[in-house]
């Protein structure tokens, strides 16, 4: 159990931070310059006949069409280390065993037709961008000395093609694994032959509840909201303003600015609430959507470009705001519900149905969906803090004070919560636990699917190691011994 935990770990720490390194992995395009430029010679014979001898410097290895340098193992350290993780049990030859399967993934990625969009590595490239930057205060020089580029384009370059990479090999990844299911009775014997002794114990968990009222929008301001988008519309289709410049001075999207102020929709990759995605696939090139309302507020959309399948948009978000009466209002209203429950005039759960504002809890007594178990129980030690801190001090059928807080859309909520249940420290049960050992099965199963599919990639696949990472004891068979 330990091992195959410690596995998974390891397995997504490295997959997702390789994200965010930058670091020279290049696609070899031209083997024949590779040969005139390369000072050391290692001469490849590929069994497939894939590839002609090539001269090459520095390679540790190559996967396919691709190869990895010795410098590239090193930066790979450095990026580790500047993200915070502790690489002190991390060897030279398990993080280049990581970097052939990344290479692996994406070779047979382009093999199996996998498509990574330019526009998306650009977004990408564009986010991580604004991220080291803000780590810089904001000084481009600063950061391309960091990372020892002479131009803003040649940073952005390397970035592109190391993210286009791991992106090319995390989408063969999740082919891989989409697949795999696991059956009860697959949990049943997964659980049975873990020792007892050795079976996972699971720390204090409870069942939440919860209350929200939410403040009211006037229709009067709704309506102030979409005349005003609706003037916007106007000023760029009959006046020929610029949409980019209302999305500048008047947006309050606080995500759009990091993206270059526009976002790149796929309709086969949902993304956006669905209003927002409707709005903008129903436009032509050029067209801006009439004023619609989403959870985050009111909205026009703007079509700038369209690539097939992709839709390259941007739009205006206002958000209606709340008058104070609306809020003394909603936090009365609450705060009457919270003395009724006390007092036992109505449940807890009862009124919850009643008068709650939230549609996913509000139906099932306002009960919380644990996101990472899909069950209703939070255990202590991994529940978000937020909520950590709201229900902390409370004891079990205890209901909390009147808590004020802003969603991710940036409205206020007015709630109370409530402990219903709490379940101490104990050792795996199969009943109790039965979606947790679930996810450890299956995390199991998946892993075992992509060691076979390595497998079977490895025999297919041209494959060379050189010079002392030939010592390396592999996992996997790269040496294909």
């Amino acid at each position: 159990m330990k091992s195959t935990t410690n596995t998974i770990k390891l397995l997504l720490l490295l997959m997702f931070t390789a994200v965010f390194s930058i670091h020279a992995q290049e696609i070899i395009e031209d083997k024949q310059d590779i040969a005139a430029t390369e000072e050391a010679e290692n001469t490849k014979t590929d069994s497939t006949n894939a590839f002609n001898p090539v001269k090459v410097d520095g390679v540790a290895g190559v996967v396919g069409d691709f190869i990895v340098l010795n410098s590239d193992i090193d930066k790979e350290f450095l990026q580790l280390q500047a993200s915070g993780v502790d690489t002190k049990d991390i060897t030279r030859c398990q993080l280049f065993g990581k970097l052939l399967e990344n290479k692996l993934y994406a070779h047979h990625a382009i093999q199996d037709s996998i498509l990574v969009s330019d526009a998306e590595v650009r977004n990408n490239v564009e986010y991580q961008v604004q991220q080291f930057l803000q780590q810089v205060n904001g000084d481009m020089n600063r950061l391309l000395k960091i990372y020892n580029k002479e131009s803003e384009e040649s940073l952005r370059e390397e970035m592109f093609k190391t993210n286009k990479d791991m992106m090319l090999a995390q989408r063969m990844q999740a082919k891989v694994i989409e697949e795999v299911e696991i059956t009860p009775e697959e949990v049943r014997q997964f659980f049975n032959k873990i020792p007892k002794d050795e079976r996972p114990s699971f720390g204090t968990e409870l069942k939440v509840a919860q209350i929200v009222v939410e403040p009211k929008v006037s229709e009067e301001e709704k309506q102030r909201i979409i005349n005003q988008l609706k003037q916007f519309k106007a000023d760029v289709e009959e006046n020929g303003a610029s949409f980019r410049s209302k999305v500048i001075l008047y947006g309050q999207d606080p995500g759009i600015k990091q993206s270059g102020y526009k976002y790149t929709l796929n309709r086969k990759k949902p993304r956006m609430v669905k209003e927002f995605r409707e709005a903008a696939f129903s436009l032509q090139e050029g067209e801006v959507s009439e004023p619609f309302e989403s959870d985050f507020g009111f909205h026009i959309v703007y079509c700038e470009k369209i690539r097939g399948q992709e839709y390259d948009v941007s739009h205006v978000l206002l958000i209606p705001e709340v008058s104070d009466e609306a809020k003394l209002e909603a936090k009365e209203k609450i705060e009457k519900v919270r003395q009724q429950i006390v007092d036992g005039e109505i449940t807890f759960e009862e009124a919850a149905r009643e008068i709650s504002d939230d549609d996913v809890t509000k139906y099932d007594g306002g009960k919380l969906i644990n996101p990472e178990t899909q069950d209703y129980n939070f255990e202590l030690t991994r529940m978000d803090p937020e909520l950590y801190s709201q229900i902390q001090d409370l004891k079990e059928g205890e209901v909390s004070q009147v808590v004020a807080e802003t969603d991710r859309s940036n409205k206020l909520k007015f709630k109370i919560l409530t402990v219903s249940d709490r379940i101490e420290d104990h050792d795996a049960d199969y009943a109790t636990d039965f979606l947790k050992i679930k996810e450890l099965a299956l995390n199991e199963k998946k892993i075992k699917a992509i060691e076979n599919w390595q497998a079977e990639k490895i025999d297919d696949t041209y494959i060379k190691i050189t010079g002392d990472m030939r010592d390396c004891e592999f996992s996997s068979n790269w040496l294909k011994k």
